[in-house]
């Protein structure tokens, strides 16, 4: 019954509506007694829905406001004002219509999201083009996908070439060009070409899926504010029916009793928060940025100090390799073979650009044998029977590795034009450093402008990376500090320290030795597309496009979402508190009351609503973005 009227509610209230019109029009005229049925019978179509979810309010003991627009309908009825009770049910379900149809719209990005996935995908198998629904698609299946058509799957290009548009993973409305050995992602659209893709992640193991999962739980997570308004209309709907008793008991004036049960429901209150909450999120998750909850939202917002970490993050997390030195006991493309064989298990920025540069050579890799990844030092691995050790100095003075005088200095040089040196050995002994350079995100000046515009005191780099190489990147950004050579561990300490002395951090990485400090902090920050599967679920947020301007929206955002909520907590009970004057001085009535009251909760709507058009497009008209030199 009550689904069958939640499906018909649109008919049933333009039903009301037009009776009520009819009813209305006959005013004044003889026709009382029909007037009067006819109001009747508006109050009695549009209170059915109002009742049922009263009733479903009791059984789960608990109050509502249709409990309380319920009861104050049957004392009209009883006192004979059948037109206040009829426009009073009217009103209330109207504007609960209007309501559902706004919230709708502050949910459409997960709708949107959600039309977006794959039904179907064609694929080749033993030869032949096959179409099956996307829930059959397994692992390694070679998927082919032409113009126009969905990509269905996780994976890499394995022929072909394509523009895609990446929106609804990145944010970004610019297609991307794509060739063999991309990576490409469920969800996002060819524009024209044709590829063929080898599926590496499937169903829910995809990052769009991935997505679609965290703005729904984000979406039913509360702010602070939200549970405090929670917990308050639990106590204070109950009021409500104590003191309109005790209006009757002082007045005798059953009128202004139940107009004053009507007029003090706190719809605009209980809802005012958590759709400016839902439209933050919806705003996020189309600008590419995931915010897992009103409660991350609401920490967001009163950050004061940044923490980056540098590869990736800072820098565009694509490094090259820009010179391989060899310390005598390898040729370079030995030492290049050894060195990205050991790599291949490696989730690290640096040992995939390794992998790449000995890919681009074409240099056969093989497995190591045994690896064991050293967090903030490198890499141990057995190639050959021979013991690899990968990394800094620090993990060369861990395996007793010597570094010769002539060696360091070249080190130290590379590092001193920004490069990052990567020590080798080989069963204890020096084979060779070979230097990697990255560059700074060309958008990283403009969003650290933004955010300290925003009410950020103080930002600061760790990153396990080399003295100089931190020093170059930390002058180029204007940081106000930068600690190198640190470990996972001390990242996590370092952050600690500054909650210790009161600050609100926030910690942006996108590594596997990032994710101790992103949980460390008051929020953390992964970047989606270059990022792992550990960060992307250890942070609070996660920037899908790599690009910190999505960082400084976020934060942005953060602080006009929670800005958004305040302004409705004010209006609405600021709405209640004229209401109940106005009804105690005798100049309110039970219909204008509750027209008073349902405009007030579309307006608390259509405030929050704004927030669907907050965007940091802005930020990139200011800031002219150029490539920065480190």
């Amino acid at each position: 019954m009550a689904g069958l009227i939640h499906q018909n509610k649109k008919k049933i209230t333009f039903l009301a509506g037009i009776l009520l019109i009819f009813a209305l029009f006959f005013n004044g005229m003889a026709l009382i007694e029909l007037q009067q049925l006819t109001l009747i019978a508006v109050t009695v179509i549009a209170g059915i829905p109002i009742g049922l979810k009263a009733l479903q309010a009791i059984r789960m003991k608990a109050f509502s406001i249709e409990m309380l627009v319920t009861i104050a309908v049957v004392g009209a009825l009883v006192i004979g004002e059948y037109t206040e009770s009829a426009v009073v049910t009217f009103l209330f379900l109207f504007g609960d219509y209007l309501e559902a149809r706004t919230l709708e719209k502050t949910r459409s990005s997960l709708k949107n999201l959600i039309d977006l996935t794959p039904g179907e995908a064609t694929i080749i198998r033993e030869g032949i083009n096959i179409t099956i629904p996307v829930e059959e698609v397994v692992t390694g299946d070679r998927v082919i996908i032409r113009t126009g058509g969905k990509i269905p799957v996780d994976g890499t290009i394995i022929s072909g070439q394509a523009l895609l548009v990446e929106a609804v993973i990145t944010g970004e409305s610019v297609p991307a060009s794509k060739k063999k050995g991309d990576i490409v992602y469920s969800g996002t659209m060819i524009e024209s070409g044709y590829i063929e893709v080898l599926a590496d992640k499937i169903g829910d193991d995809t990052i769009f899926a991935k997505i679609i999962e965290l703005v729904e739980e984000a979406q039913d997570s509360k702010t602070k504010t939200e549970k405090f308004l929670n917990r308050f209309s639990a106590v204070y709907t109950p009021g409500v029916v104590v003191l309109s008793i005790m209006v009757y008991i002082l007045t005798l004036d059953v009128h202004l009793a139940i107009t004053f049960l009507v007029i003090a429901c706190p719809g605009a209150l209980v809802i005012g928060a958590p759709v400016s909450s839902v439209a933050g999120i919806g705003n996020g998750a189309k600008n590419g940025v995931l915010i897992k909850g009103g409660e991350v939202m609401d920490r967001f917002a009163k950050v004061d100090t940044l923490v980056f970490d540098k590869t990736g993050t800072l820098t565009k997390g694509k490094p090259q390799v820009t010179d391989i030195k060899s310390a005598g006991l390898l040729a370079e493309n030995d030492l290049l073979q050894m060195v990205a064989s050991a790599e291949t298990v490696s989730e690290h920025h640096l040992g995939k650009t390794i992998v790449k540069e000995a890919e681009i050579r074409g240099i056969k890799l093989a497995a190591p044998e045994k690896s064991k990844v050293k967090k903030g030092s490198g890499l141990m691995a057995l190639i050959g029977g021979h013991c690899l050790a990968i990394g800094n100095r620090k993990l060369m003075e861990a395996n007793d590795v010597e570094i010769s005088p002539e060696l360091m200095d070249y080190a130290i040089g590379r590092e001193k034009m920004g490069n990052t040196a990567i020590f080798i050995s080989k069963d204890r002994k020096l084979a060779g450093i070979i230097s990697i350079a990255d560059q700074i995100r060309e958008d990283a000046p403009a969003a650290l402008a933004e955010m300290r515009k925003n009410g950020i005191k103080r930002i600061i780099m760790l990153t396990g990376d080399n003295r100089f190489t931190a020093e170059r990147v930390a002058a180029a950004l204007g940081l106000d500090e930068f600690h190198p050579e640190l470990l996972p561990a001390d990242k996590v300490k370092f952050i600690q320290n500054l909650q210790a002395e009161g600050h609100i951090v926030a910690m942006a990485g996108d590594g596997v030795n990032d994710a101790p400090a992103i949980a460390a902090a008051d929020i953390g920050i992964a970047m989606g597309e270059g990022g792992t599967d550990i960060s992307m679920e250890t942070a609070d947020a996660v920037l899908m496009a790599d690009q910190l301007l999505q960082f400084s929206h976020a934060f942005s955002l953060s602080k006009a979402t929670i800005r958004n909520m305040k302004q409705n907590t004010v209006l609405a009970v600021g709405t209640v508190a004229v209401l109940l004057t106005g009804v105690l001085m005798g100049s309110i009535h039970l219909a204008s009351g509750m027209f008073i009251h349902e405009a007030s909760v579309l307006l608390v709507i259509l405030n929050a609503m704004r927030l669907m058009r907050f965007n940091h497009n802005k930020i990139k008209k200011e800031f002219k973005l150029r490539p920065v030199q480190a």
